[in-house]
């Protein structure tokens, strides 16, 4: 199995939670409030002033009940191995001890740098939202993942999902056909790029207060829940 370079990189190089303090200013009226981010660990690095909308918009809908104090956003590819690790690993003890008990709801994002595969994968999940089921044919890709591309996310392949699935087949086949979702896509990437990501999977954490935490790579359950229980107690 080959794995792709940025993805063996966030999952496993990084071992240490990356802190994003976040602070809101005075907004003009008519005006998107600003998110300044610095990483604490470099010192040196320019604050870079980032809008709420680059972790919220251009993605999946919530997963959960969208007034749950802590927002989940995750930048992934269908195709990343690590992805694939933290969906079979940790994402389901997420779901039980903190998504279904109403305390956070999941964003997920696209950040397509693997390979075509990675983009017809991540348009299917975004035509199946147009039926919503978008977290059901979420699922379907990474019970179904087999590696980077070797075809696994072939139009043949994600056509039978959406069979599996239960989506209506010609609404699914036009959509892909006319590649309706492109420009989600390329905004979700442009929106990775923008917070530094090179790699997948990345997750901020978005407090009830506004701040940010930055989680690199496919980190086992403890390392989430131990940032959702600190949030939740102040």
């Amino acid at each position: 199995m080959i794995l792709h370079g940025p993805s063996l990189g966030i999952g496993a190089g990084f071992t240490a939670v990356v802190i994003v303090a976040v602070f809101f200013g005075m907004s003009i009226a008519g005006q998107e409030k600003e998110l300044v981010l610095e990483e604490a660990e470099i010192s040196n690095a320019p604050s870079q002033e980032i809008g709420l909308s680059v972790f919220t918009e251009n993605g999946s809908p919530y997963l959960g009940d969208p007034n749950a104090p802590i927002t989940l956003v995750e930048f992934g590819d269908y195709q990343c191995f690590f992805c694939n690790k933290f969906f079979h690993d940790t994402e389901q003890k997420l779901l039980e001890n903190y998504v279904d008990t109403g305390k956070v709801k999941i964003i997920f994002k696209d950040f397509t740098i693997i390979g075509p595969d990675s983009i017809t994968a991540a348009h299917a999940a975004h035509c199946s939202d147009d039926q919503g089921l978008f977290w059901e044919y979420h699922d379907m890709l990474y019970n179904n993942w087999s590696g980077e591309n070797n075809g696994w996310a072939s139009s043949e392949n994600l056509l039978r999902m959406a069979q599996d699935v239960g989506l209506n087949i010609d609404e699914f086949t036009d959509c892909m056909l006319n590649e309706i979702h492109t420009q989600i896509i390329s905004a979700s990437n442009a929106d990775a790029r923008t917070l530094g990501l090179t790699g997948t999977p990345g997750f901020f954490v978005i407090s009830p207060n506004n701040q940010v935490t930055k989680i690199p790579g496919a980190q086992p359950f403890d390392v989430f829940q131990k940032i959702f229980d600190s949030e939740l107690e102040k």
